[in-house]
């Protein structure tokens, strides 16, 4: 059985887990490397926004849509997104909080596609 997130250190072991297979994959690896100079402070910010989120401690400042919002992301990259990052949290753990966490991603993912296909006057509509 494995075991559930409970602390800083999961966190820490899932987001650099998570970001190994980003930087690797064909499809969102090349649009995270066109933003992302030093991997190291935006996997620093990456372990304080999930430590807030998932335990609600202090310390993570930012607007993460914000950041996203100007690349050209498509509802496939949020796919592939969240399929590795799913596929990451099952490889380590289980339980409520494994849970917890995949469904904030799923809820995170569909916020910034929403958002992002509404700037766009929609997903069925363009804007000239």
């Amino acid at each position: 059985m494995k075991a559930d997130i409970t602390n800083f250190e999961d966190i820490v072991w899932f987001v650099d887990s998570f970001y190994q297979k980003v930087q690797s994959d064909e499809l969102i690896g090349p649009v995270f490397d066109s933003v992302i100079v030093d991997w190291e402070p935006h996997l620093e910010k990456m372990y304080k926004f999930w430590n807030a989120a998932l335990f609600g401690i202090q310390g993570f400042r930012g607007n993460p849509f914000a950041r996203h919002a100007p690349l050209s992301l498509k509802k496939g990259h949020f796919e592939r997104w969240l399929l590795l990052f799913n596929k990451t949290i099952d490889e380590q753990y289980e339980g409520t909080m494994a849970n917890e966490t995949k469904r904030r991603a799923n809820m995170m993912a569909e916020m910034f596609l929403n958002r992002i296909q509404n700037m766009n006057g929609g997903h069925n509509r363009v804007i000239v």
